[in-house]
C-alpha cells in the first residue's frame, strides 16, 4: 500500500525503484526470475537481466538505460520495463514511495521449513522407492486388478466407506507430497481446489519450483505419483502377509491407491506428467501456447483466419513441441466433453430428476431420506464446481510468461 496520506506509487520518467527480493536461474538463452513469496515468474533476455541487476543497484532508469545503451548498443525503453516490473509485483518502492500490491496468498503448512523436509531431494529417495515398487512387483502379492478387489466385502456402506477414506487420505498424501517437495527447495506451496474439464480436483500451486534445478522440480512434478506407488506396493506387500478379510481390505487399498494414475496420462488437463512434459521440451505455457495454436488452427480450417500464427514467435524447439501438443489437447478434451454430454451429464441429471420426484409424499420416510441424501450429495458436488471454475477464472496464472 501507499504511505498515508497519498496515492500508490507510480513510475515517473527517469524512477529510482527498490525490488522486492528476487530469485532467478539462466536458462538457456534467458532468465527465469521471479518471487518465490507470490509464485509470479517471467522470462527475461539478457538484456532484461542486466537490467534488473541494474535496478537492484539502487540506478535511476536514466543511469540504466545510458549503461544498456554502452554495452548493447541498442536503447531500452527502461521506464517501460520499470512500470511492468511494478504490475508483476517486483517493485517494492518507486523514488521512496511504496507501490500498492496485494500481500502475498498464504503458504499452506506454512510451520513446515525447508530444512525440515530438505531429505526428500536426496537421491536416494528415488532409488528406495524404485526398489519398494520392484519388490511389490517380483513378489506377486495377491493383489488382482479386478473390480472384484474393491468389493472386499458383502456389506456396500463398508465398501463405501473404506473406498471413501481411503480415496480422501490418498489424495491429501498425493498433494502434501507435492507440497514438501517444493517445500525442500524452499517454494511455499498452496493447496486449494481446481477443475480440470469437468472434473474437480484437489491441486498444488507450486509455481516457484520454476527457479529450482531440473531435478528438483522433476521430484516435485513427480512426488504424487511417487507416493501413490510407494502405498500402493506397501499394500500390497502386506497382503501378502496376511489373509482373510485383512488380505482383502489391503488389496482393495492397493488397487485405490493405484487407480488415480491413468489419470495422469491425460496431459491435456495439465496433470502431473504434463508439467513433467513441459519441463523436458523446454517451453515456457505448453498449454497456453497449445490452446492459441488450436484456435488459430480452427480459424483456418474455417478459413476465418486473419492474425498470423502464434506459434511462429516461439523457438524453434517449443514451437513443434506446441503443433504435436495441439493436436493431443483438441482429441483429448473433445473425448472428455463428449464423455460428458453423451453419459456423466445423462446420469446425472436422470438420478437427480427421480431423487426429486420422489421427495413429495406418496413415498416412504426411508425413500425421501435416500432422494435428499442423494439431491443434497449430487447437487453439492456440481454447486463447489461450478463455484471452484469461477473463482478459477478470475485468479491471475502464476507460471512464468513472456513480458
Amino acid at each position: 500500500m501507499g504511505p498515508t496520506g497519498g496515492p500508490p506509487a507510480t513510475p515517473g520518467p527517469t524512477p529510482h525503484v527498490r525490488l522486492h527480493r528476487l530469485d532467478s536461474r539462466p536458462d538457456g538463452d534467458e532468465w527465469i526470475v521471479g518471487r518465490l513469496a507470490t509464485g509470479r515468474f517471467v522470462a527475461l533476455p539478457e538484456v532484461g537481466k542486466q537490467a534488473l541487476d541494474l535496478l537492484g543497484q539502487g540506478l535511476g532508469a536514466a543511469e540504466v538505460g545510458r549503461r544498456l545503451r554502452e554495452t548493447t548498443g541498442d536503447d531500452i525503453d527502461v521506464p517501460d520495463f520499470v512500470e511492468a516490473l511494478v504490475d508483476l509485483g517486483f517493485v517494492a518502492e518507486v523514488d521512496g514511495r511504496a507501490t500498492e500490491s496485494p500481500p502475498p496468498p498464504k503458504a499452506t503448512f506454512a510451520r513446515i521449513r525447508p530444512r525440515h523436509v530438505r531429505w526428500v531431494l536426496n537421491p536416494v529417495v528415488p532409488v528406495l522407492v524404485g526398489l519398494l515398487i520392484a519388490a511389490a512387483l517380483l513378489t506377486r502379492p495377491p493383489v488382482p486388478l479386478s473390480y472384484h478387489t474393491l468389493l472386499w466385502s458383502p456389506r456396500g456402506s463398508a465398501v463405501i466407506a473404506l473406498g471413501a477414506g481411503v480415496g480422501w487420505t490418498l489424495l491429501l498424501l498425493h498433494e502434501c507430497a507435492h507440497l514438501v517437495a517444493a517445500r525442500a527447495t524452499g517454494v511455499p506451496g498452496r493447496m486449494r481446489l481446481g477443475t480440470r474439464l469437468q472434473f474437480l480436483v484437489m491441486q498444488t500451486d507450486i509455481s516457484g519450483i520454476e527457479i529450482a534445478p531440473r531435478r528438483h522440480r522433476l521430484t516435485a512434478y513427480l512426488a504424487g505419483i511417487a507416493t501413490n506407488l510407494s502405498v500402493a506396493s506397501l499394500a500390497a506387500l502386506a497382503a501378502g502377509t496376511t489373509d482373510g478379510t485383512g488380505r482383502r481390505v489391503l488389496a482393495a487399498v492397493a488397487l485405490l491407491a493405484l487407480l488415480p494414475l491413468p489419470f495422469q496420462l491425460m496431459v491435456f488437463m495439465r496433470t502431473d506428467l504434463y508439467f513433467v512434459l513441459q519441463d523436458l521440451t523446454r517451453c515456457r505455457d505448453l498449454y497456453g501456447d497449445g490452446v492459441a495454436f488450436s484456435k488459430y488452427a480452427a480459424r483456418r480450417v474455417l478459413r476465418r483466419a486473419s492474425a498470423p500464427d502464434p506459434s511462429l514467435e516461439l523457438p524453434v524447439h517449443e514451437r513443434r513441441a506446441v503443433r504435436v501438443y495441439s493436436a493431443v489437447l483438441v482429441v483429448g478434451t473433445t473425448l472428455c466433453l463428449a464423455f460428458l454430454a453423451a453419459v456423466t451429464l445423462p446420469a446425472d441429471v436422470t438420478l437427480f430428476a427421480r431423487a426429486v420426484t420422489r421427495l413429495g409424499a406418496g413415498h416412504s420416510a426411508a425413500q425421501r431420506l435416500d432422494s435428499a441424501a442423494v439431491v443434497v450429495a449430487l447437487g453439492g458436488v456440481h454447486l463447489l464446481w461450478a463455484r471452484t471454475w469461477w473463482r478459477g477464472r478470475r485468479r491471475l496464472s502464476a507460471g512464468p510468461s513472456r513480458p
